[in-house]
């Protein structure tokens, strides 16, 4: 539901970030059906050595980083230049990395959170939860990040308050709800239409 600015039809990218098994891929696929758009899995956009080396336990580097902030960044520019919203699920754990997701808006000026089409929401829950989450689902096979790495995860998760990051308490809040709130959140900015 755009409004008057005439930015407000290129789409909006609303990317669910937090630490592995806080619930964001969950988040993002149901904000996708709520908002009737497309839906970008990060990790989808993992080379095989990224999740080889990550379900051996070795947190990657920034150059392991690097190609697959870039891909997810195109795949997301894509759907922005297409005047698409997108819900997007990405850890984007750091603010640099944020920022490479950010420039899939042709338009964005770094700093300029405000009026940039990609926005972030935030998933946090307690570690305990986090770690019991990922080792039922690492022993279950459904994912290749193990509980090893949720230290690392938590250690980089940064979020500066200026960036304008909206955070939610995935233990105390249910999806549904977070889905709920977020398209109210956004919906000014959606290039989708959806109802009050």
């Amino acid at each position: 539901m755009a409004g008057s600015d005439p930015l407000a039809y290129q789409g909006l990218a609303i990317v669910v970030m937090g630490v592995s098994g806080c619930g964001k891929s969950t988040v993002a696929a149901m904000l996708a059906e709520a908002l009737g758009c497309s839906f970008i899995e990060a990790d989808d956009y993992h080379s095989q050595a990224n999740k080889a080396k990550m379900s051996e336990g070795i947190p990657l580097s920034d150059a392991d980083r690097a190609p697959w902030l870039e891909s997810l960044r195109d795949a997301i520019r894509e759907r922005l230049d297409g005047g698409e919203d997108v819900a997007v699920s990405c850890s984007a754990l750091q603010l640099r990395y944020r920022d490479v997701l950010r420039a899939a808006d042709r338009g964005y000026e770094p700093g300029e959170y405000a009026t940039c089409r990609v926005r972030f929401v935030c998933l946090r829950a307690s570690a305990e939860v986090i770690a019991e989450r990922m080792l039922r689902r690492s022993t279950e096979g459904k994912h290749f990040m193990p509980a090893s790495l949720l230290r690392s995860q938590l250690d980089l998760l940064q979020i500066d308050a200026t960036e304008g990051v909206t955070e939610f308490d995935a233990t105390t809040v249910r999806p549904g709800d977070i889905v709920l709130d977020t398209v109210a959140l956004f919906r000014e900015e959606l290039a989708s239409t959806v109802p009050s």
